[in-house]
């Protein structure tokens, strides 16, 4: 085979083009083969069945080769379109998976999340950004499907929380006591893309948000649907914060 001549080729002063690296190219496996023709013994030339499987060797390498170049430009041409359609959300009001949320220096934040069934009763818990408890929000007879639940900001003892970044986590069951399943969800504006790793992260706010997370995009009809995104205006009647506290 065209390996198993590299020493016996190289002994007998052949000079072939020095390699940039340890791993051998198609025009290396060429240069070798061609050597090899030009030194092999008139009297006992090479086998043409072992000719035959040197050339399919070639042939395949060079194959391989543009498989690999192929492979490579598919890549950079799915991180470019992955990154124009990262920009072109940029404005748009999106739902992704997450729990995260946001507070203000004033008003309150939603937390949204989606039931699978419905719930006789929902508890929201939150959290700081170190994880340390800070209260529930609780509400009754929510049926299957997307809601929110405004958190006013205060903890469970009526202080109002610094602004920044919080988490919650959301516990559902019906009317037997059995555990609904809950999806939290994170909604937001996109007000910017940034692009780190050879990935495209929608931040909105201190949020960022992984493309392949979105599940949702919708487009900004007014100013009230965009105050709508981050917040709810007024709790339902059967809605309690820190179980009525």
């Amino acid at each position: 085979m065209i390996a198993n001549e590299i020493d016996s080729i190289t002994a007998g002063g052949s000079a072939l083009s020095s390699s940039r690296s340890n791993v051998l190219d198609k025009d290396d496996f060429l240069n070798l083969l061609v050597t090899q023709l030009q030194h092999q013994d008139p009297l006992n030339p090479t086998d043409s069945v072992e000719f035959t499987a040197q050339l399919a060797q070639f042939s395949s390498l060079e194959q391989l080769g543009n498989v690999n170049d192929n492979l490579s430009d598919l890549k950079n041409f799915q991180a470019s379109l992955n990154n124009s359609q990262a920009v072109s959300l940029i404005g748009k009001a999106i739902t992704a998976d997450g729990n995260a949320i946001e507070l203000g220096d004033r008003g309150s934040t939603a937390c949204h999340f989606e039931l699978d069934d419905d719930a006789a009763t929902v508890t929201v818990s939150i959290y700081d950004a170190t994880g340390k408890y800070i209260a529930k929000i609780e509400d009754e007879k929510l049926a299957a499907g997307k809601h929110s639940l405004s958190w006013d900001g205060t903890d469970s003892k009526g202080n109002r929380m610094a602004p920044g970044e919080y988490s919650f986590e959301l516990q559902a069951e019906d009317a037997a006591d059995q555990s609904v399943r809950a999806t939290t969800l994170f909604r937001g504006i996109v007000d910017r893309v940034v692009f780190e790793n050879n990935t495209s992260f929608l931040s909105s706010g201190n949020q960022r948000i992984a493309l392949g997370d979105v599940i949702e995009v919708a487009a900004l009809a007014d100013a009230q649907t965009a105050a709508q995104i981050a917040s709810v205006s007024a709790p339902p009647s059967n809605h309690m914060i820190n179980g009525g506290k």
